[in-house]
């Protein structure tokens, strides 16, 4: 595995790695990394020649007063785990690489309103730190292919929205959320919950497949679900941002004739931020 830090290096291997027409996947990451970024990794290798992975904590995508400085970095971790998957080049740059002109004067990219609601609504500014980061790097990486996976769903559909209204050549894969044996999605954040914290982490998860069973197989509406969701994770400890049912499509609010549905839930244990979500499917 490559290692490199520059834009000019990057570009210099990146001619030699694409020789012969080999197609190109890239995985973008903040580090820190776990079973659920090696997933990546692997089934990036399904389908391209060669894997480029990224580690860079981006500073546009964290609101004042969260948690830029805390986030974990672990770059000799993060590099021996990579090695194992076969990534032929990480790509780990400082700031000036990333934004040369500095972060105040970078040009954004914002996708509007898918960026505004949800995480969106309570993280202002996250997606365009998110869409801005994603577009430079993937004009410095050039990918054919970019996999992301779908713990996070609305940055997703963000980047694919992007990529499409920007008209770059770029595949966006979806992978689904890797999680713990008890159910709770893998993340970086998880290493700032308590003993007490993670033991009732997964109850997120749960709650969000007890009620996407009786979303289809019991006639009640989303906003029964919804509140039913919020009260029972408020009485388990929880400190809820949303609950909400979207269709999955464009996470907008569902219509009549929608079958493909998407409940999504954001919620605070401690100073841990816990997001999941559950496809679901409804006659």
């Amino acid at each position: 595995m490559i290692t490199i830090e520059t834009v000019a290096s990057l570009k210099e291997h990146m001619v030699r790695l694409r020789s012969g027409g080999k197609r190109v996947a890239y995985v973008p990451t903040m580090g820190s990394l776990h079973a659920g970024h090696l997933h990546l990794m692997q089934q990036a290798r399904r389908h391209a020649q060669v894997v480029v992975a990224s580690i860079y904590v981006n500073p546009l995508q964290f609101g004042k007063g969260e948690d830029f400085d805390a986030y974990p970095r672990t770059p000799a971790h993060d590099k021996t785990a990579l090695l194992s998957t076969g990534v032929d080049l990480l790509f780990m740059p400082k700031e000036p690489e990333v934004y040369p002109r500095g972060r105040e004067a970078q040009t954004c990219v914002e996708v509007p309103g898918l960026s505004d609601i949800l995480c969106g609504a309570f993280r202002p500014g996250h997606f365009r730190g998110v869409t801005t980061v994603v577009n430079r790097l993937f004009n410095l990486v050039a990918p054919d292919v970019a996999v992301f996976g779908k713990k996070d769903y609305q940055q997703w559909l963000l980047i694919r929205l992007m990529v499409t209204d920007l008209g770059m050549p770029v595949e966006i894969i979806g992978i689904d959320t890797v999680r713990d044996p008890d159910g709770l999605a893998m993340s970086s954040r998880n290493n700032y919950l308590t003993p007490d914290e993670r033991r009732m982490a997964p109850q997120l998860y749960a709650a969000l497949c007890a009620v996407c069973d009786r979303l289809r197989h019991q006639n009640i509406s989303f906003a029964e679900a919804e509140e039913g969701v919020a009260r029972e994770l408020k009485s388990a400890g929880f400190r809820l941002d949303y609950v909400s049912v979207r269709r999955c499509q464009d996470l907008a609010l569902p219509q009549p004739g929608d079958r493909k549905f998407v409940i999504l839930a954001a919620a605070w244990l401690g100073r841990t931020r816990l997001i999941d979500n559950l496809e679901f499917e409804r006659e």
